[in-house]
C-alpha cells in the first residue's frame, strides 16, 4: 500500500485530503510544516509527499530537497500560481492548483506512482535526454482493445518521438491528458517536466501572465517578477487542455512561441528562447471557430500539423466491459473490497448506457457502485445510470431510439436539443432557485466542470444569496 505525506498548515485542507487519500486506499501521515514533518517522520520514507507552497518556516519545496528520492506533489492557490512555476523548475513532479476537485487530485497522485520508478531514475541521473521507459506504451497508459483506440496507439507511437506539434480532439472525459502523458513520456523529453495548463479554469485577466510571466512592476500587484509556465516547460513539453478557449491577445502570442521559439514576458521589452514540444487538446470545432474569428486561422494551422482524435466511448462498445472490470479491480482494492463482480444485468446496463460523459462518467460509476456495494456483487442499482452523469434528467428524447417514457410535452420541447443546449436551458432554468453545489450536483458534474462549462457558453453566473 502506498504511503503518502502530507505537509499542511491549514487544518481543513489537510484534514479534508487526508481523508480522500485514505479512502481511497492509501496510507496516509500528515504535518503541518516542514519542520513538523521531519520531526515526526522520514521524509524519504513515503512513497510521495504532497505539500503546500507556502508554510510557517520553510517552504514546501525544501522537501524536494530534504527528501530527494520522493516525488513531492506542491499544492499552491491561484493567487500564487506563478510561483509553482519555481517549484517545477526545483524539481516538483507535479503542482496541483486550489481549489481542486477529488477526481483531479486522485488523477494526480494515481499518475505520480505510476510512473514513480521513472521519476526516480530521472531525479538519479543527469538531465539529458534519456530513452523513453519501457511502461510508457500508450497502451500502458490508456485502455483501449477496439480498432480505433489501436489507431489512437498506432499514431502515438508514430509521433512521439519526433518533435511535431500535437493537436488531440476528444469530448470531455475521453482521456486527452492521458494522451499528452503517453506522447510525453514516449518522447526524448520524458526526463524533462511535462506542464499541464486548463486554459478554461485561469481567469482571462491571469492567463497571459500565467503563460509567459512578467516583470515586476508590469501590473497592479506585479511585485516581483515571475517566470511563466511556457518557460518552466522549457526542454520539456506543454500540454495545453482547452485551447479553444484562450483569448485573441493570448493566441497571438502563442503563435509566436510556436514560429520562433521565443516568448517575451508581460511588461518586458526582451524575447528568450524556449526550447518546448506544444500539445494542445480541445473538445470544440477548431476549423468551424475559424470562419467565426473566435480562433486565429494562422494559429489553428500550427496547432494542426498532427492531429489525434480520442473516440468518445460511445465509439468504444467492446471496450466498455473492459474498462468496467479495470476500474472495478481499482476501486476494490482501493477499499478494500477484493472479488467484486458485475451481474449480467449491471453489464447489460453499462452497454446501453449512452456515457455523454465518457470513461470519466464510467469511472465514476463504478466507483460509487463500489462504495454502495455491500456484498461482491454490482447490480444496476448500485450503478444508478439513470439518477447520474450526463443522464441525470437528461430527457429520453436526447437518447437514441429510446423515447418511450419521455413525457410528450418534453419530448416536443427538447428533441433537438444537444447535450451542450439542454446543459445551458437546465442552467438557466435553475439557476435562480439552485446553488451552484445543487445544480452540478443535479448535471452530475463537479463544480469545476460546471464553471468551466459556464465559461466556455457563456452563461453568466447569477449573483444571488443562495450561490
Amino acid at each position: 500500500m502506498p504511503r503518502i505525506l502530507i505537509v499542511e498548515d491549514e487544518e481543513i485542507i489537510r484534514s479534508a485530503v487526508r481523508k480522500l487519500l485514505q479512502h481511497a486506499g492509501y496510507e496516509v501521515a500528515d504535518a503541518g510544516s516542514v519542520e513538523e514533518a521531519e520531526d515526526n517522520h522520514d521524509p524519504g520514507e513515503f512513497d510521495l509527499i504532497i505539500s503546500d507552497l507556502r508554510l510557517p518556516g520553510a517552504a514546501g519545496t525544501e522537501l524536494i530537497r530534504r527528501a530527494p528520492d520522493t516525488p513531492v506533489l506542491i499544492m499552491t492557490s491561484y493567487a500564487s500560481l506563478r510561483s509553482a512555476v519555481d517549484s517545477m523548475k526545483m524539481g516538483a513532479v507535479e503542482y496541483i492548483a486550489k481549489p481542486f476537485d477529488h477526481d483531479e487530485m486522485l488523477e494526480a497522485v494515481e499518475g505520480i506512482l505510476a510512473r514513480k520508478p521513472q521519476i526516480s531514475s530521472s531525479n538519479a541521473q543527469s538531465s539529458s535526454n534519456h530513452a523513453a521507459a519501457p511502461d510508457s506504451d500508450p497502451a500502458s497508459i490508456m485502455f483501449g482493445h477496439c480498432d480505433a483506440m489501436q489507431k489512437v496507439f498506432t499514431l502515438i507511437r508514430k509521433v512521439a518521438p519526433t518533435e511535431t506539434t500535437v493537436l488531440i480532439q476528444g469530448e470531455s472525459g475521453t482521456g486527452k491528458e492521458l494522451a499528452a502523458r503517453a506522447l510525453h513520456l514516449m518522447s526524448p523529453r520524458a526526463a524533462r517536466p511535462l506542464i499541464s495548463v486548463n486554459c478554461a479554469a485561469i481567469p482571462e485577466s491571469l492567463i497571459e501572465s500565467e503563460l509567459f510571466g512578467h516583470e515586476k512592476g508590469s501590473f497592479t500587484g506585479a511585485v516581483s517578477a515571475r517566470t511563466g509556465l511556457i518557460e518552466a516547460a522549457d526542454g520539456g513539453s506543454l500540454f495545453l487542455d482547452e485551447i479553444g478557449e484562450l483569448p485573441a491577445e493570448a493566441q497571438a502570442r502563442l503563435l509566436r512561441v510556436l514560429q520562433e521559439g521565443e516568448i517575451r514576458k508581460v511588461g518586458s521589452t526582451q524575447s528568450r528562447q524556449v526550447d518546448v514540444r506544444m500539445i494542445a487538446a480541445t473538445h470544440r470545432n477548431l476549423k468551424a471557430m475559424t470562419r467565426t474569428g473566435d480562433f486565429r486561422e494562422d494559429l489553428f494551422y500550427r496547432l494542426n500539423v498532427m492531429q489525434v482524435r480520442i473516440p468518445p466511448l460511445r465509439e468504444r462498445q467492446s471496450d466498455i466491459l473492459g474498462l468496467a472490470q479495470r476500474f472495478l479491480q481499482r476501486q476494490g482494492e482501493k477499499m478494500s473490497k477484493p472479488g467484486l463482480n458485475l451481474t449480467p444485468e449491471a453489464m447489460r446496463a453499462l452497454e446501453r448506457h449512452r456515457w455523454p460523459g465518457n470513461v470519466r462518467e464510467l469511472e465514476n460509476a463504478i466507483e460509487r457502485a463500489t462504495i454502495l456495494c455491500d456484498n461482491d456483487r454490482i447490480t444496476p442499482s448500485l450503478l444508478d445510470l439513470d439518477g447520474e452523469g450526463g443522464d441525470v434528467n437528461i430527457p429520453e428524447t436526447l437518447v437514441d431510439g429510446n423515447n418511450e417514457q419521455a413525457p410528450s410535452r418534453e419530448a416536443e420541447a427538447t428533441s433537438d436539443l444537444s447535450l451542450e443546449d439542454y446543459f445551458q436551458h437546465f442552467v438557466l432554468e435553475n439557476q435562480d432557485r439552485m446553488s451552484e453545489t445543487e445544480l452540478a450536483q443535479k448535471l452530475g458534474i463537479s463544480r469545476k466542470s460546471l464553471w468551466e462549462r459556464r465559461q466556455r457558453l457563456g452563461i453568466p453566473r447569477k449573483k444571488s444569496s443562495g450561490n
